[in-house]
């Protein structure tokens, strides 16, 4: 245990023992943001003006001891010597911001806090002011006060308080001297104090004393915001004593060096500070937003919120729930924000817990659809969907529906159901759409489920996943093109999904065929495929062309010569199975040939135009370049060692798919067969002209 030194009496009932508190995470609006907690040096580098100590700079590494062979040992030979950290003492606490200002669940926010402020075990918290919401009488005041301090007093570590607006300013008659300094002190501790710990000092200010003639209290009025002689002369005395410190550490509510409804009231504490010569850091809140100044070498910080009201205006600038950790050694100081809620428990991610999460990011949903959209773009129907909960905890699961096109209505609009473990609950929607036209401005419903798995501590947000929902349209036959159209696709998302229930191949021999030119070929590119340890598909990985089709369990392939085939050059492609054997056809001529007989193995996967198909039903493997004239086909069209392709095949008894891209029809291609399997084209792909 530390030892604090109180300049003035002050009573510490801050060290209850830590449990979880129950609580909803808080979600920022930003992600990807790399969170450097105690351990980090990110520092701000200082303008030293008028200070004769040196503080660390952002680019200046921390002091390295040197090794003397006693705290380094190995059996290994090696002629690399790795340094060896200080030993030297250093040690962490945490500032928070705002409470007060926003909504009432503010208060689950500074739990969250509390929570990650626990993990990271610092000496102690400081505040900035504005514990509570005030603004009130005595009574409303106590039952703020008591909220504050029990969720306070979860820290592991003791905490230490800051007067602000909130906490003083009174409302409604029977107003006292002093509105609430009285009851700050008597359940708070002193409005103005000091202590040392490890060599360091901090100092609390009282910045609402108000104006000295007339007693208002008001931050905006630079008359009510001067410090009295009583704090400034206390000051500069506590400042004399810590001479001998290695830094001095200043608390605040009211930043009020920014000047403005300030005016310049800092300036005859800011000399104080100055020439104490060992102020290293000032911190205060009230704006609800970060900002940093360094003013003659002292670091002036400002935080924004541990739950009070927030803008998020500008989350990555500042605008956002966050608390500071500050790192403290002998000649340096290490400053980083944390945003509330993102620091994670390393102790409750167990191996249940990284692999139930795993299960539900991966996991697949059923989803029915019997939406059908006729040629005028109206009509509607039902969709389903059934989600699972395959794990040992609850989880929290939210369906709802959403499309870029507001010709499109859903009931409910969204839905939201705890899942026990081992419940299964289904989600349906009435979808109808109004009408509009099937044109380029039409968009297909998006099905979103988010999930929450739920520990004691804390909620594990899994990835979103968005599926568009399936339909049922009814398309009318585009009119032919002047000039000849293909199907363009970007080789990183741009693809067309048959779905596999809207045709029907039946076991045995068939043909698969299209025309294509590719911009580039990677190692492995999918070009039109349905296979994923099943059924059939062409590849074309770095220009070698190939068919696969699975046979009694194993895939029989046929390819061409590896780089055969160049960009910016249209091929005819054809691969056939006649029951006996499996061919391979570039423009026409067979190129790879292989005996293979027995069934085919089905999958109820999409068939993909412009890549390969993963077991998710997602594409994968993309193509980049142009396709055209796809079918398929229930017969062994091509034979022999040659044959004659068509470049717009014509539809007949024998077709099972025909796509010759002449029109893409709102979010389709159009399915010249009689199966009417119109493929949906989505990431990019777009029909255009040769």
């Amino acid at each position: 245990m530390f030892q604090i030194d109180l300049v003035f009496s002050l009573r510490l009932e801050h060290t209850l023992p830590y449990f979880e508190y129950a609580r909803g995470m808080v979600r920022h609006a930003f992600t990807g943001l790399l969170v450097l907690v105690a351990a980090s040096v990110i520092a701000t580098a200082q303008d030293n003006i008028g200070h004769e100590r040196h503080l660390h700079r952002a680019n200046e590494p921390h002091e390295r001891a040197v090794n003397d062979g006693t705290r380094f040992t190995t059996n290994r030979d090696s002629s690399v010597v790795l340094p060896l950290p200080s030993e030297k003492d250093a040690f962490s606490f945490v500032v928070f911001g705002d409470r007060t200002g926003g909504p009432a669940k503010g208060v689950s926010v500074l739990a969250d806090a509390v929570r990650d402020t626990n993990l990271l075990e610092p000496d102690l918290v400081m505040t900035v002011g504005d514990l509570i919401n005030g603004y009130n009488k005595t009574d409303a005041w106590m039952t703020q006060m008591a909220e504050f301090k029990g969720i306070m007093d979860q820290l592991l570590c003791p905490w230490f308080p800051v007067a602000g607006n909130h906490d003083i300013y009174w409302r409604g008659d029977g107003k006292p001297e002093g509105e609430h300094e009285k009851s700050y002190e008597m359940h708070f501790g002193p409005l103005w104090y000091a202590f040392t710990h490890k060599n360091s000092g901090f100092v609390v200010l009282y910045t609402d004393e108000g104006n000295p003639e007339t007693g208002e209290k008001n931050f905006s009025k630079p008359s009510a915001n001067k410090m009295s002689k009583e704090q400034l002369a206390w000051l500069q005395e506590t400042l004399t004593r810590f001479g001998e410190l290695d830094h001095v550490f200043v608390f605040l509510h009211h930043p009020r060096w920014i000047g403005g409804g300030y005016g310049n009231t800092w300036e005859p504490a800011h000399k104080v500070l100055v020439d104490a010569g060992n102020v290293t850091a000032v911190f205060a809140g009230h704006i609800h937003r970060m900002r940093h100044d360094t003013i003659d070498g002292i670091e002036y910080v400002t935080l924004a919120t541990v739950g009070g009201g927030q803008s998020n205006k500008v989350p990555e600038a500042g605008y956002v729930h966050q608390y500071h950790i500050v790192t403290v050694r002998k000649d340096q100081i290490a400053l980083s924000s944390v945003p509330v809620g993102e620091i994670m428990d390393v102790r409750e991610i167990t191996a249940k817990v990284s692999q139930e999460t795993g299960w539900l990011a991966d996991q697949r949903y059923a989803v029915e659809s019997t939406v059908q959209i006729a040629s005028d773009g109206g009509g509607g129907g039902e969709v389903t969907i059934r989600v699972p909960n395959p794990t040992s905890r609850s989880v929290d699961v939210a369906v709802s529906l959403d499309a870029a096109d507001n010709w499109w209505s859903y009931l409910p609009d969204h839905a939201h159901r705890t899942l026990e473990p081992g419940e299964e609950a289904s989600f349906s929607f009435r979808v109808d759409r109004l009408g509009g036209a099937l044109n380029d401005r039409f968009r297909l419903p998006d099905l979103t489920i988010g999930m929450d798995y739920l520990c004691e501590g804390h909620r594990y947000a899994i990835p979103i996943k968005r599926t568009a929902i399936s339909v049922d349209v009814e398309l009318l036959a585009p009119d032919l093109p002047a000039v000849e159209r293909v199907f363009a696709v970007n080789g990183t998302s741009g693809v067309a999904s048959v779905p596999s229930n809207k045709f029907d191949l039946a076991d045995g021999p068939m043909t698969l065929e299209c025309w294509f030119q590719a911009d580039s070929f990677s190692d492995r590119t999918g070009l039109v495929a349905k296979t994923e340890n099943s059924e059939y598909g062409f590849f074309v990985n770095k220009g070698q062309p190939s068919f696969s089709i699975h046979l009694n369990g194993r895939y029989i392939e046929v390819q061409g010569a590896a780089g055969q085939l160049k960009a910016g050059q249209w091929y005819h492609i054809a691969g056939v199975f006649d029951g006996q054997e499996v061919r391979l056809y570039l423009d026409g001529e067979q190129i790879a040939a292989a005996p293979g007989s027995g069934v085919r193995t089905p999958n109820h996967l999409p068939l993909m135009i412009g890549s390969d198909v993963a077991g998710s039903g997602a594409p994968t493997s993309y193509f980049d370049g142009r396709i055209d004239s796809v079918r398929l086909s229930s017969v062994a069209r091509y034979s022999g060692q040659r044959g004659s392709p068509a470049r717009n095949p014509a539809p007949d008894a024998d077709t099972v798919l025909l796509f010759n891209m002449d029109a893409q029809v709102a979010a389709w291609l159009y399915d010249e067969s009689d199966n009417k399997a119109h493929a949906l084209v989505y990431g990019g792909a777009h029909v255009e002209d040769e």
